[in-house]
This record gives C-alpha cells, sequence and structure tokens, in this order.
C-alpha cells in the first residue's frame, strides 16, 4: 500500500515550525498549529487552500469539539483559547498557569486536557464554563502527549523521561496507575483505539509498542526511522507517524502491528493528521524557505 501526494505542498508562512494538527472532518477543516505565524493555521481540506489563521500567541496543542465545530489551542504563554473557526476569531481564554503543550478532548464529560510543555502538571478545563477545574500533578518532568478512552473516560498521558504512561480517573483526578514501558526511550506519540482497546506508543529509539488499557504489554516493532507525532484513523485502524518521512502502520486486534509504507518528505517534518472521512494524511514542516503543508493519501479514491 503506497503513501502517494495526493496534491503539491503549499506554502503558508514563513519559517518557525509547527506543532500539533488536527482534523475535522464532518466540516472538512484542517487545524495547525503555526509558530511562523503564532496562531491557529486553518485549511479547506476540500481544497487545500489556507481559509486563514487566528492569532492565538506561541501555540502548541490543538482539539476540535466535533459537536460545536469550534477548536481549542494552547500557547506557551499558559492559556487555553477556544477558537470560532467560522468567524476566525478567539471567544474564550482561560489562564492555567504553565504552557500548554498538547491536548485532548472529551466530549462525554465536557473537558479539555492540556499537559505542560516540560513541566510536570496536567490542567483540566470545562469546556461548558471555560473554567480550570483541576490540576493534576505528574511524575517526571516531561509529559509527551496524551489520550482519551471515550467509554471509561480515563485519561492516558505519555511521561517521556521516566518511559511509562500514567492513567489518571476522570472523576478524582488522580492517577490510578502506571503503565511502564522500559524497551521505549523518550516516549512521543500516544493514541488510543478504542475498537482494538489498544494504547499505541513509540520511542526516540525507533521502537513502537501495543498495551492494553490494563497495561498488558502486548507487542513491540522495531521502526525504519524516528518518529515525533502519530494520528490513528479509527475506521482502518491505521497509524500515520512523523519524522522526516510519513510512515504507515496497519494495527490489529489480534497481532501485532505491521509497518505497510514509508515516505519521505521533509527534515522538518514532526507533525501530521489524518481524516478518517477520506484517508487524507495531512503533513506540516517547516524549512529554510518556508513552512509548508501537504495532502499525502493511502486510500485509492
Amino acid at each position: 500500500m503506497p503513501i502517494f501526494a495526493a496534491a503539491p505542498p503549499v506554502r503558508v508562512s514563513a519559517p518557525g515550525g509547527f506543532d500539533y494538527v488536527a482534523v475535522d472532518a464532518r466540516r472538512g477543516r484542517v487545524y495547525a498549529a503555526d509558530a511562523g505565524t503564532h496562531g491557529l493555521l486553518v485549511v479547506n481540506a476540500a481544497t487545500g487552500k489556507v481559509v486563514g489563521t487566528v492569532r492565538v500567541g506561541r501555540m502548541h496543542g490543538v482539539a476540535v469539539n466535533e459537536a460545536s465545530g469550534n477548536v481549542y489551542t494552547g500557547d506557551h504563554a499558559g492559556a487555553i483559547s477556544e477558537v470560532d473557526p467560522t468567524t476566525m476569531k478567539e471567544i474564550r481564554r482561560v489562564k492555567v498557569g504553565g504552557p500548554v503543550d498538547a491536548i485532548a478532548y472529551d466530549p462525554g464529560m465536557h473537558r479539555i486536557y492540556a499537559d505542560e510543555d516540560d513541566g510536570n502538571r496536567l490542567f483540566v478545563v470545562d469546556s461548558r464554563t471555560f473554567k480550570s477545574v483541576a490540576t493534576v500533578e505528574l511524575p517526571g518532568h516531561k509529559p509527551e502527549y496524551l489520550a482519551v478512552d471515550p467509554k471509561t473516560h480515563d485519561v492516558y498521558q505519555n511521561i517521556a523521561n521516566l518511559s511509562e504512561i500514567v492513567v489518571i480517573d476522570p472523576h478524582s483526578l488522580k492517577i490510578v496507575r502506571t503503565i511502564r514501558t522500559p524497551e521505549l526511550r523518550n516516549n512521543h506519540p500516544l493514541q488510543y483505539d478504542p475498537a482494538f482497546d489498544e494504547l499505541v506508543v513509540a520511542g526516540e529509539n525507533r521502537k513502537l509498542s501495543v498495551y492494553d488499557s490494563a497495561g498488558r504489554h502486548r507487542w513491540t516493532i522495531g521502526l525504519a526511522g524516528w518518529v515525533d507525532q502519530c494520528n490513528l484513523d479509527p475506521r482502518d485502524h491505521m497509524l500515520a507517524c512523523a519524522g522526516k518521512n510519513i510512515t504507515l502502520v496497519k494495527l490489529a486486534a489480534r497481532s501485532a502491528p505491521v509497518v505497510l509504507a514509508k515516505r519521505y518528505v521533509s527534515p522538518g517534518l514532526h507533525s501530521l493528521a489524518i481524516d478518517p472521512k477520506t484517508g487524507d494524511i495531512w503533513a506540516v514542516w517547516s524549512a529554510p524557505n518556508g513552512s509548508f503543508i501537504q495532502r499525502f493519501a493511502y486510500r485509492a479514491k
């Protein structure tokens, strides 16, 4: 199964780098944290054209509220914002006391979870009142991406410098167990496949592991290169990972993941997201001549 370019790369801003990317498949929008503009980049997923940028500061995390279509962002100044992508305006903001890295949204409990960049805290915000409801103290000093179980609402938080995942109870907002991942070094991507009850995590040492939600190790496979961020297509159980290359991995319920394809993009590629409706992979990167977004695909149209 090849990964092919569905459109040429589009220069969107001056060099500056990207962090997280998210797709609203229902409304056909792609959102990326663009350091070159210090804002939220909005792209039309059907045409690939840039709609605009909402300036919300030096941001990192991005999450979509699929019910409203609004987008939650987190910035380095220690705030979480709600952006209306129709009016292209920030409509609410709350200070959380530390620089924000990754964001996950749980629609079932109306919670925004944001981990502290190179810190030891997880910030919890109520999306209805847009007020901080808790700050969870974390071990280590490098939380690196998080995921939410849509059924139990448990929060899984990577702790990169300790090679582990902590599990946070959504009711007590306390850590209830720890999943050790000693085979990995400096955990970065973390995704949860609810249909398979699989936590997928990779380290900087070119290994990718699968655990179940109870913390039982299922499989570890080797990767051909380092990866930073990964994104899951839950429909096809496809995992796309970024790290110079796009690496496509197929998950399975009763067998080890399989690497299906790899495609070189750029040394600056760290971030991507899959549109589960179309199978398009939206990759963003920065180079000396600017910052770019490009649409790739693995499904035949």
